[in-house]
């Protein structure tokens, strides 16, 4: 690995007027005016934003006729804002919060958390789980399908707070050609093309690729590069049968970021006095050293088959490999110490008077994972009477492997990890890493079968039943021990339909979920008090929701209102975050709120999408804790865009509460460190110019007031990894 180190400065005023100086100078050249011939054209408004109906074969209905919150994030919405990550994507959608990981040790991917439930592994392919630590691109994309509540009916284990599904790019019948180069004040480049060609009247190929290298906006040293290919064919488009093959190829390699010490942000305590009264550090400082990497593979096969017997019938299979390896090793800061050399022992009270000699330790995490999953799918659609009742089935059996190693590290001793200057930290140094001790082996097969029936009794009543039965088989290898697991879980959901006019609903809903010991990867362990001991009850979630949606303004428009509550029973928690096996029953944890969404068109050429979600979190028949961490009261998030002519000009803004750390009102102030991420706003806008039928700039710029913020906090409260300052995005799009 070069250790070449490249500066990440923090935005200057200048860069963006040069940006929009460089992004729009179509608009400042006059030209002579040519008079065409008059031309009407009639067309029905499109609004690229509202999706009438999921992707997912599993829901028959409209979203506006299925009871259950789900919102579609499009990727015309994820192009305006430039957002390229699954993480940006996702901050569209209200009630999702991102973590940082366990006490000294920082999440390997995307890590995020829905409706107070960890959500990292209920992410889905087209309707495959897909496991893996790694932080997603969303190139090849057409949407992102954002599931509230309970959804083990759908998706089968875990599903506690929803999931995602990530709706691929297929080839289509149409030619095009596009593609869009980037340029950020992060000095990212990044390049993409979205190719779609027919070979005949009935087959296609698309290609979706992208690269970029580049380093973050407000960060010295780290830096992400990746390319990523996604080629796909598809044979009888327009015809009965349909099969679709495409892959997926992706490589990053990377410097991660282990984030910054958390001293003299607000809220900060610590027991000794000098550090509780310590400046805060520079955004820009990074701990990590010369010899941080971060290597990830990622591949993916698909064979999708279709049929229509006519009369609404239809078979799909679906068969999938998919294998991702992640190799990484990260420094990051720790504790704060006067000692002058690796060897002394952690000691405050021998903190120099002045603050630029103070010392911050290291320390050194490893990562080494690869997961791999082979599955086969079979779902049937079909339509059918009884009497004057209609029914919309939707059924199917699955077949699933999926399999996880996982290296165990011993981290250097302190004595042989030199610590760093807290306020002016080197990197040019090379540190030894953690030596491995071993692989853990996890493995999961399952059996599963389901029915789905959305029953109609009149245009004003439906009432919507499913149930999924799984059986699972799971086994860890860790060294000479071997554990087994296995079981059948039964997941239901219920809802009912009523529908006072033809373009609004009201429902009620229930549904569950379970998560087995070990389940989210498949790590068994005989300790009697740990997470993953195949003898503990699984997790139990149960859902109720009732709600109304809307289509408005000609169906150009879509409003919703839900009231939702989640009840979590046999939960675990970490009772000592230094202590990986102590971990005991909360009892039961209730969650609860309101959440509102608007989509669509105002009018033509006005744009929306925006949200709002409430939650509140009690823990009952547990004496220490009585809410729960990264669960903030309040999200919202809105984006809008206004198109005249060739400008198109938006904007957006974001808001989350206070998100605590601390919960447990017994917890000592004095090594809380921060106790809870505090409240922000932030804000951006977005300008595009159509220099020509074929060619758009487009400028973006993020956080509008420069709000200096928390994104994710470590669980020791220690460190954080901040928001983007000030920062802009310079796009150019070409079509033919």
């Amino acid at each position: 690995m070069s250790s070449h180190i490249r500066a990440r400065k923090h935005l200057k005023a200048n860069q963006i007027a040069t940006l929009v100086t460089l992004a729009f100078p179509a608009a400042a050249i006059a030209q002579q005016p040519i008079l065409l011939p008059e031309v009407k054209v009639e067309a029905k408004a499109e609004t690229p934003y509202k999706v009438e109906k999921s992707a997912n074969p599993k829901y028959t209905q409209p979203l506006l006729d299925t009871p259950q919150t789900i919102s579609v994030i499009s990727k015309e919405i994820m192009r305006e804002q430039g957002a390229t990550s699954l993480m940006e994507a996702l901050r569209n959608t209200p009630g999702i919060t991102m973590q940082l990981g366990e006490n000294g040790n920082t999440s390997a991917g995307d890590t995020f958390q829905m409706r107070g439930v960890t959500a990292q592994t209920s992410t889905f392919v087209d309707g495959v789980r897909d496991l893996g630590a790694i932080s997603r691109d969303v190139f090849n994309l057409e949407q992102i399908e954002v599931v509230k509540g309970p959804a083990s009916g759908d998706v089968g284990r875990g599903g506690g707070g929803g999931y995602l599904n990530l709706i691929t790019k297929l080839p289509g019948r149409e030619d095009f050609s596009t593609g869009t180069a980037s340029w950020n004040t992060g000095d990212t480049k990044r390049v993409s093309v979205d190719l779609n060609k027919t070979l005949n009247d009935t087959t296609a190929v698309r290609l979706n690729a992208m690269t970029l290298d580049g380093g973050v906006d407000g960060r010295n040293v780290v830096n992400n590069k990746s390319i990523a290919i996604a080629p796909s064919i598809a044979f009888g488009l327009g015809t009965s049968t349909r099969l679709y093959l495409y892959t997926s190829h992706v490589r990053q390699d990377n410097v991660p970021d282990g984030g910054v010490s958390t001293i003299g942000m607000e809220g900060y305590y610590n027991a000794t006095a000098a550090i509780r009264s310590g400046s805060r550090v520079n955004r820009e400082n990074f701990y990590g050293s010369t010899t941080d990497y971060e290597k990830v593979n990622s591949d993916m096969v698909t064979a999708k088959l279709e049929h229509d017997f006519g009369n609404g019938t239809v078979i799909r299979n679906t068969t999938r490999y998919g294998a991702t390896q992640m190799d990484r090793s990260l420094t990051a800061g720790g504790t704060i110490n006067g000692a002058n050399t690796a060897a002394t022992a952690v000691n405050p009270a021998v903190l120099a008077a002045d603050p630029s000699t103070w010392l911050i330790s290291r320390n050194r995490q490893r990562v080494d994972q690869s997961n791999e999953i082979f599955t086969n799918q079979t779902n049937l659609t079909t339509q059918m009477k009884t009497g004057q009742v209609t029914h919309d089935i939707s059924t199917g059996v699955e077949f699933i492997y999926e399999r996880q190693k996982a290296a165990s590290f011993t981290s250097p001793t302190a004595a042989t990890i030199a610590s760093a200057n807290l306020y002016n930290p080197n990197s040019n140094v090379v540190l030894p890493d953690p030596t491995r001790s071993g692989y853990t082996n996890g493995a999961v097969g399952t059996v599963a079968v389901y029915a789905n029936d959305a029953i109609k009794f009149s245009e004003r009543w439906q009432v919507h039943a499913g149930a999924r039965a799984e059986s699972y088989q799971m086994r860890t290898q860790s060294g000479t021990a071997s554990l087994k697991s296995s079981d059948t879980l039964y997941s239901w959901k219920l809802g009912a339909v009523y529908k006072p006019a033809s373009n609004g609903s009201i429902y009620a809903s229930v549904s569950n979920a379970a998560q087995p010991p070990g389940g989210a990867n498949f790590s068994l362990n005989a300790a009697a008090n740990n997470i993953a001991n195949p003898n503990m009850d699984p997790t139990e979630y149960k859902n109720a929701e009732i709600g109304t949606k809307w289509d408005l303004l000609n169906k150009k428009l879509n409003l919703t209102t839900a009231l939702y509550q989640t009840v979590i029973k046999n939960e675990l928690t970490q009772a000592d975050p230094l202590d990986p096996t102590s971990f005991f029953a909360t009892g039961k944890r209730t969650v609860e709120g309101v959440e509102l969404g608007v989509v669509g068109n105002l009018t033509d050429n006005w744009q929306l999408s925006a949200g709002l979600q409430t939650m509140k979190t009690t823990v009952a028949n547990n004496a220490s804790n009585n809410s729960a961490r990264w669960a903030p009261d309040l999200t919202a998030t809105l984006w809008t865009t206004y198109t005249l002519g060739n400008w198109s000009v938006g904007g957006g803004a974001r808001y989350m509460s206070e998100q605590k750390r601390v919960v447990d009102p017994a917890a000592v102030v004095a090594t809380s460190n921060m106790p809870s991420i505090p409240e922000y706003w932030v804000f951006d806008a977005m300008a595009s110019y159509k220099v020509s039928r074929n060619t758009s700039v487009r400028l973006n710029v993020y956080n509008l007031t420069d709000k200096f913020y928390i994104n994710s906090l470590v669980n020791s409260g220690l460190r954080a990894t901040l928001g983007a300052p000030l920062s802009a995005m310079l796009s150019a799009s070409f079509q033919f």
